[in-house]
């Protein structure tokens, strides 16, 4: 599901806001840089810089539950940036939120997102190996790119335009 600032349609249970950096709230920028410490750094012991300097180039993904609170978020990055086409990345969902549908409905909308943004491009993403079969499930496709980030295995995988 597409959104435009300040809209907030339903997916699923969940609502969704996509925006860019400079249109987040300081709130809305500490929210989603908290579940990714939360997850990334702590939970699957990261050490590792997760502000990395792309996010203010980026669109953000922001689930909501019905009490309003962030349950799954991630970045659209501009093709260019990270690779040739556009990505999805630092996708996350709080672990009182996994197998609810929110990393699903996180997912359908940066899908759509994406390609609303950038229309008749392929969509690359870095996934964590253990979630490859989600995102089959999606329409990605593993590629022969496979590599270890911070100790966890990930493959590269494109969704065709």
């Amino acid at each position: 599901m597409t959104t435009s600032p300040g809209s907030r349609p339903s997916v699923g249970t969940f609502t969704d806001d996509w925006l860019p950096f400079s249109s987040m709230s300081g709130r809305e920028v500490h929210d989603v840089l908290q579940l990714r410490a939360r997850v990334f750094v702590v939970e699957q012991k990261c050490a590792y810089l997760d502000a990395d300097g792309a996010d203010p180039q980026c669109w953000h993904g922001l689930i909501r539950d019905e009490k309003r609170t962030l349950v799954a978020t991630a970045r659209i990055v501009p093709p260019g940036l990270k690779y040739v086409e556009p990505a999805i990345g630092r996708v996350v969902s709080a672990p009182e939120a996994r197998r609810t549908g929110a990393g699903r409905a996180l997912m359908i909308s940066a899908i759509a997102q994406t390609k609303r943004l950038f229309p008749g491009q392929n969509i690359r993403i870095g996934a964590q190996r253990y979630l490859e079969k989600f995102y089959v499930s999606l329409g990605f496709a593993p590629t022969d790119i496979l590599y270890d980030e911070d100790g966890i295995p990930h493959i590269e995988m494109v969704r065709d335009a």
